[in-house]
């Protein structure tokens, strides 16, 4: 098992800045590619991004890319989400997900990934 718990969110302006941390626990954090999802109320759970587990790849929904930044540090078994530039339709509860161990399918869709976070509230004010 891995358990995932998401920190970070809370209310920010219009063109501000969050970031987003994921601390994982339960098994080695390098065997598994990490993702972040939101859901807006009302819609579908969505993709935000994704990082390979070597973190040498990352992988941005087009609504986010050039604006979000996935990254991770296996040291401390933690993967994060940089957020500039926010804009109101990024107000979502994030979930940070991970798929199972060696992994190596497509990272878009939720149903890849076997373990999620509880979630976290962003709320960008206009």
């Amino acid at each position: 098992q891995v358990q995932l718990v998401e920190s970070g969110g809370g209310l920010v302006q219009a063109g501000g800045s969050m970031r987003l941390s994921c601390a994982a626990s339960g098994r080695t954090f390098s065997n598994y590619a990490m993702g972040w999802f939101r859901q807006a109320p009302g819609k579908e759970r969505e993709f935000v991004a994704a990082i390979s587990r070597t973190g040498g790849n990352t992988y941005y929904a087009d609504s986010v890319e050039g604006r979000f930044t996935i990254s991770s540090d296996n040291a401390k078994n933690t993967v994060y989400l940089q957020m500039n530039s926010l804009k109101p339709e990024d107000t979502a509860v994030y979930y940070c997900a991970a798929t199972g161990p060696a992994y190596s399918g497509s990272y878009y869709y939720p149903d890849k990934y076997a373990y999620w976070g509880q979630g976290t509230q962003v709320t960008v004010s206009s």
